[in-house]
C-alpha cells in the first residue's frame, strides 16, 4: 500500500500556519482542529517547517508559559522530513520510527498534497488487514 491510499481515505487537507503567527495562535489552531501538527508555509505556500506539539513542550519546558507570544518561526522545526504519495506505507512507518516523528507533510511534485500521522498510518494498516482476514474467512466458509 502507497501513502496515497491513505490520502485518498482521509484527503489532502493540511492545517497550516504562517511563520510569523504566535505560538499562541498556533496551540489555538491545534486544540480547534484536534490535531498535533501544523506544517507552517510562507505567504507563497513554501514549506519552512513545521509546528509540533513536541515544539510546543519543548518550548514550555525551557522558557516558560510567556514563550506563547514569541513567532512560530522561532520554535518550529526547520528540517522537515516530508514523503511522496509513491512511497510505501511500511518505509514510512520505518521512517517515522528510525526518526521518532509523528507527522510527515506529503509533497507531491514539490506542492504540499496532504500529511499523514503515524496514527493515520497504522489505522490503515490495520483496516487492510482486517479486510484480509475477511476475505480469508469467507473462502473457509465457501470450502467448509
Amino acid at each position: 500500500m502507497l501513502i496515497s491510499d491513505v490520502l485518498a481515505a482521509k484527503g489532502g487537507h493540511v492545517a497550516t500556519i504562517l511563520p510569523d503567527a504566535t505560538v499562541a495562535d498556533a496551540v489555538r489552531r491545534l486544540a480547534e482542529m484536534r490535531i498535533g501538527a501544523l506544517v507552517v508555509e510562507d505567504r507563497w505556500q513554501r514549506l519552512r517547517g513545521i509546528f509540533t506539539e513536541r515544539d510546543l513542550v519543548h518550548l514550555l519546558a525551557h522558557e516558560g508559559p510567556e514563550a506563547v507570544d514569541r513567532q512560530v518561526q522561532t520554535v518550529m522545526t526547520e528540517r522537515v522530513i516530508t514523503c511522496q504519495p509513491s512511497d510505501k506505507i511500511d518505509d514510512i512507518l520505518a521512517v517515522m520510527t528510525m526518526h521518532r516523528v509523528r507527522h510527515l507533510p506529503v509533497l507531491d511534485a514539490g506542492k504540499l498534497g496532504g500529511i499523514v500521522s503515524i496514527g493515520d498510518l497504522v489505522n490503515h494498516r490495520l483496516n487492510e488487514k482486517r479486510q484480509e482476514a475477511e476475505v480469508l474467512l469467507e473462502i473457509a466458509r465457501m470450502r467448509a
